[in-house]
């Protein structure tokens, strides 16, 4: 995959070593497109779409050069920066279709190693790393979050401090699937809660695997500058393309 880390530490080289175990125990098969031999195919890698480094600073949205969108001037978010790595389309759905709603765990590090680049490309200066946290319902009929899966990784390959216990999410919400943009907002507006004895004052990454209008991100965010961090930066795997005025695709 692309943007990899350069140098590894080792105790994300064992990590890493420990899948590759793995693979030689249970041969894998492609999470994009099923192939047996690997957990990510280099034919998969090539058609992704990957987002361009004209985003917008703040929220990461696309757009025809480097700067603060006119939306964030206005109305800037509570996080610092946004950042994704593909857009939600092609192999990357599936694989995290696959990661999400059919146990597929095995692609947590696999598809963490972009994510992992990011944070060197971005100069960002973290000393924490959280994913987004599922509520107490879907995590226990899930069994895991897939949020956690991909922020693990991330933290071991950038020796970054990483936790579940800073953020909670403290009231379960209906998915944002089919919601329009204000409506997503309010979907998610005070969901999560902030341990402070944890984050006051820190830097913090907070992880997911999708996101779309950005409204869970600036949910989590709320909660942590309420409990006293100092910057928030906000990291996903794919980012979902909507429409303004109707129905977003995705489900963050």
């Amino acid at each position: 995959m692309s943007r990899l880390v350069d140098s590894e530490r080792p105790a994300y080289r064992l990590y890493k070593l420990a899948w590759v175990g793995l693979d030689w125990l249970f041969p894998p098969h492609c999470g994009g497109c099923n192939t047996p031999g690997s957990r990510w195919c280099i034919n998969c890698q090539q058609i992704t779409q990957i987002i361009p480094v004209t985003t917008c600073q703040r929220c990461g949205r696309v757009q025809s050069s480097i700067g603060v969108c006119l939306s964030c001037l206005i109305s800037p978010p509570t996080y610092k920066s946004l950042r994704s790595w593909a857009f939600f389309e092609g192999p990357i759905r599936s694989a995290v279709h696959r990661l999400k709603y059919y146990g597929d765990m095995t692609l947590g590090e696999i598809l963490a190693r972009p994510l992992a680049s990011i944070i060197v490309e971005s100069g960002w200066k973290p000393d924490l790393l959280v994913p987004v946290p599922l509520g107490a319902a879907h995590q226990s009929q899930r069994g895991y979050n897939q949020a956690a899966l991909l922020g693990r990784p991330v933290a071991l390959a950038n020796g970054i401090y990483y936790t579940t216990r800073a953020l909670h999410k403290v009231r379960e919400t209906p998915p944002q699937v089919g919601l329009k943009y204000n409506e997503r907002f309010q979907n998610v507006a005070d969901a999560f809660q902030a341990e402070s004895k944890i984050v006051s004052g820190r830097n913090i990454i907070v992880v997911d695997d999708v996101t779309t209008s950005g409204a869970t991100m600036e949910a989590c965010a709320d909660a942590l500058m309420a409990a006293g961090a100092r910057n928030i930066y906000g990291l996903t795997l794919a980012r979902s393309s909507y429409q303004m005025g109707g129905y977003f695709i995705g489900n963050t």
